[in-house]
């Protein structure tokens, strides 16, 4: 059962639903798993499972094995309860409003269950889905064009997974009609990933996008997290059937080393204590810290070459949101600071302060140190605008007197985030810089073919779910909002 997905409406019907289910991959499942053997349910009853399962139907009734306090899922893998048993591993997330979601195939036994580093189905069924979400994504806010997508998602399906095993994670360059798929190549060295051989001058493009999440809170009995996940984007215009590409990740001295590594399929060979760094684990002395190289045949198209987390020090930017109901009114304090080790040139730089069950923003007094404010269409959100640059000082302050009008059904509601439970969102981007320090060395990419490739190498750091939750009210240590 390779892929599911559906966009949940109300928490009551499934929109766009799309799936593609593979009877030979059952069969081998079967043969491998043995007694411990669980079948796929129907299509229906797989769903309705996954989504209780997901705390998306019945999420007001406790089940025991669901939602007793003693399990908590640290990440996407899920065991479905069914009539005819347990399905695990299954893979599953939401994504702006959709649900994606495989069943891979566990080469061995399952009792007892393997550790999920060894269930290299994992990896790859990850890669499928996060490539339909590439797919089906900029799509997402007009419902007719991404109907249109999901519809040609199982033809895409054929080609980029015929038989259950991807061969393009891809999907945005797949062709959405058959008249158009191309011939397998006659090169029996080409392998199936590599859909055709480019002609022209050699040319690498490198990308490393590293991602920041965080939950600051400001208070002596509560722990602020953060958690830095990096992605390594390449694009490979090389002559040949199969050529042979070899990329070096660097760190500097005393960098903080790169964990949870996962490989795209078409890298050939990588050292195996580089798999076996695990944020689950602390670290020691002996952890691997690079450097980090990867042999690999590239596909035709964009891919992503390996996917790593990381435990760095400190945040980039520390701050304090203080929120005090006075009267009608509400008083506000923010202070940011950004860390000295940071690179000081954004992109951009905003910090987001919505107002939920309120009314709209009658009355507004602010001072800022620096930057902007600006107020929503909606009269719901302060949008202070930091800029591109934090001034000498790394430090920024915003004060205010807030009041509103009447409540209408348009302004935003939360039933986690009432009375003066709040939070600030900051939103970032920073060219050329990475909070590991992360790095692609241009002159260590090896490529073996004729000529002199024109390789680029670029970098960039983007806030994500990043939150100062206000100091002065209880903030939920779990809110599951955050994370669409």
């Amino acid at each position: 059962y390779d892929i599911l997905g559906g966009k949940v409406h109300s928490i009551k019907r499934l929109l766009f639903p799309c799936h593609r289910r593979y009877p030979t991959v059952e069969i081998r499942a079967e043969t491998f798993n043995g007694s411990t053997h669980v079948p796929v349910p129907s299509d229906s009853a797989f769903l309705k499972a996954l989504l209780f399962e997901l705390r998306l139907i019945d999420d007001h009734i406790f089940v025991e094995h669901r939602d007793t306090c003693t399990r908590i899922n640290h990440s996407s893998v899920y065991s479905v309860r069914t009539e005819g048993g347990d399905l695990w591993p299954v893979l599953a997330f939401q994504k702006s409003g959709l649900i994606y979601a495989c069943l891979p195939l566990v080469e061995e036994t399952l009792e007892p269950r393997p550790p999920l580093l060894t269930v290299s189905g994992l990896s790859q069924g990850l890669a499928l889905l996060l490539g339909i979400v590439d797919y089906i994504s900029p799509s997402r806010k007009n419902e007719a064009e991404m109907s249109a997508k999901i519809g040609q998602l199982r033809n895409l399906l054929i080609q980029a997974c015929p038989l259950g095993t991807p061969l393009n994670t891809n999907i945005r360059s797949l062709n959405s009609s058959f008249d158009d798929i191309q011939e397998m190549p006659t090169d029996e060295s080409q392998p199936a990933w590599r859909s055709n051989t480019y002609k022209g001058k050699p040319q690498v493009n490198v990308c490393i996008t590293e991602k920041v999440k965080c939950m600051q809170y400001d208070k002596r009995d509560v722990v602020d997290t953060w958690q830095v996940y990096g992605a390594v984007n390449c694009k490979c215009d090389v002559e040949g059937s199969a050529p042979n590409v070899t990329l070096t990740l660097n760190l500097p001295t005393n960098g903080p080393p790169l964990q949870d590594i996962v490989v795209h399929h078409c890298v050939t060979s990588v050292d195996p204590a580089m798999l076996m760094s695990s944020s689950a684990e602390p670290l020691d002395d002996s952890v691997y810290n690079g450097p980090y190289k990867f042999p690999f045949i590239p596909p035709s198209d964009s891919f992503n070459l390996c996917y790593y987390t990381s435990q760095v020090p400190v945040p980039p930017i520390l701050g304090c949101y203080q929120l005090i109901e006075e009267g009608s009114q509400l008083k506000i304090t923010v202070n940011l600071k950004l860390h000295e080790s940071v690179k000081n040139s954004f992109e951009y730089c905003e910090a987001h302060i919505p107002f939920f069950n309120r009314g709209p923003i009658a009355q507004l007094e602010y001072k800022v140190s620096y930057g902007q404010l600006d107020l929503s269409r909606e009269k719901s959100l302060l949008v202070w605008v930091i800029g591109q640059k934090f001034p000498k000082s790394l430090e920024v302050s915003l004060t205010g007197n807030v009041s509103f009008g009447t409540a209408g059904k348009e302004h935003p509601t939360d039933y986690v985030c009432s009375g003066n439970t709040a939070y600030v969102k900051l939103c970032f981007r920073i060219p050329d810089f990475t909070l590991t320090g992360c790095y692609v060395d241009q002159h260590s990419i090896q490529i073996f073919v004729p000529g002199k490739p024109k390789i680029t190498a670029s970098r960039e750091l983007i806030s994500s779910s990043y939150y100062i939750w206000n100091s002065k009210a209880p903030a939920p240590m779990v809110y599951k909002t955050l994370f669409d």
